[in-house]
């Protein structure tokens, strides 16, 4: 079956934006706050537009080259002075002692009078502008493992509502190579090993970094902002451009479902807004992507239940990768640094690396995914959970929220 067929498939009835099961009002005993993550969904098939309403070029802030900021620091690092660590260390300490547990923090539980200011002003840069920013002097060298976590999850609540980025409900995740065979990809999320990690967009508005110790060389991180990427794409390759906005790619969910899902969702890799945006601003160009995903569905193909990539498929991807090295933004975290990324409009990546030898820490970074839901400035998706407050993320069933303080 060529894939392209499936563009004429006839599609069941679609239901309006947020009509999903219930995700809030739930049961405090096992979601804190009430509030469970809405897991993967399908793109709402009908309204997905076709590439001739596709911008030819793109323009404005979230459009950069690395040339913008590479030699220029003071255009996308902010350094945390004493008062807002102090400000930050009140408010852990704080919240530790109301003996919340870390999977119930919330922005009201966590007030940062002063730095609030400030994450409001980059939270609106990583919706509206550039995507990304890198945070240093975080002092995790100077606090308990709990302080470290709460102190991370409080700064991410005013920038997004954390969700869950595994089958097992971690809304704290631990970037770590913990052993898992990074061929066995049908299984096994890359983030759990030190093998490259090439460029994609995770299943989260936005993506926290916490370097807590770095590795001996390597996991060094790429950033790209797709929007350039789509411009060097429509001049350079708009046959792939084109490709990338069809619904016809399969991407695996690695037995991360709930009772009666897929194993894998049809989507686009690149998508525009939808028309009905509160703003009323001309859509803009989203991006999806992880070929990791892709490159594990060969058990399905095998089987004959998905379409295998097409050539022209194969030629996408790697001119993708291609145009993205040649494009990025090159970073190295060092230790205390937090990276933020908007997943809408940046690939991001990561070089593989070797770990020091026992008994110095592996490598290890503290990982937020955060959802910015539509009826607070996020993007409006062509999903069904756009307007859901913890949209996107995995969810499988009703595993509750957990934030274990170190890989499992």
């Amino acid at each position: 079956m060529a894939p392209g067929i499936l563009v004429d498939e006839p599609q069941p009835a679609i239901a309006p934006v947020g009509a999903l099961k219930r995700n809030d009002g739930l049961s405090r005993d096992l979601f804190p706050d009430g509030i469970r993550t809405s897991g993967q969904h399908p793109p709402l098939y009908d309204l997905l537009k076709p590439y001739s309403a596709f911008p030819k070029s793109i323009t404005g802030p979230t459009v950069w080259q690395c040339s913008d900021f590479e030699g220029h620091p003071e255009r996308w690092v902010h350094r945390f002075t004493a008062n807002e660590i102090a400000e930050l260390s009140s408010a852990a300490d704080a919240f530790l002692a109301s003996g919340i547990p870390l999977t119930g923090i919330a922005k009201e539980l966590f007030p940062l009078p002063t730095l609030s200011h400030t994450l409001s002003t980059v939270r609106n840069d990583l919706l509206n502008g550039k995507g990304f920013i890198l945070f240093k002097g975080f002092p995790t060298d100077q606090w308990t493992i709990e302080k470290t976590a709460a102190a991370y999850m409080g700064l991410g609540t005013h920038l997004g509502y954390p969700v869950s980025q595994n089958s097992q409900g971690h809304v704290l995740g631990h970037v770590k190579d913990v052993g898992d065979d990074p061929t066995q990809i049908h299984s096994v999320r890359i983030y759990r090993t030190a093998a490259r990690q090439f460029f994609h967009a995770d299943e989260a508005d936005l993506v926290g970094l916490l370097c807590l110790h770095r590795a001996q060389e390597g996991g060094e991180s790429d950033i790209v902002s797709v929007h350039h990427v789509w411009n060097v794409l429509q001049r350079e390759h708009p046959d792939v451009a084109e490709l990338l906005t069809k619904p016809i790619w399969y991407f695996d969910r690695k037995g991360e479902v709930s009772q009666g899902q897929d194993e894998w969702i049809r989507k686009a890799v690149v998508y525009l807004e939808r028309d009905d945006k509160q703003d009323g601003a001309a859509p803009r160009v989203y991006a999806k992507w992880d070929p990791y995903f892709i490159k594990s569905l060969q058990r399905f193909w095998d089987a004959g239940v998905v379409p295998p990539l097409s050539d022209e498929q194969k030629r996408a991807a790697e001119i993708l990768e291609q145009v993205c090295l040649r494009e990025a933004l090159h970073m190295i975290l060092e230790v205390g640094d937090i990276q933020i990324v908007a997943n809408s409009h940046l690939l991001h990546a990561r070089t593989a690396y070797k770990d020091f030898a026992p008994p110095a820490p592996r490598r290890h970074l503290m990982r937020l995914w955060l959802s910015t839901p539509e009826d607070e400035g996020g993007w409006a998706l062509p999903f069904p959970d756009s307007h859901e407050k913890k949209r996107g993320g995995v969810q499988v069933n009703d595993t509750p929220p957990r934030a274990p303080l170190d890989a499992e």
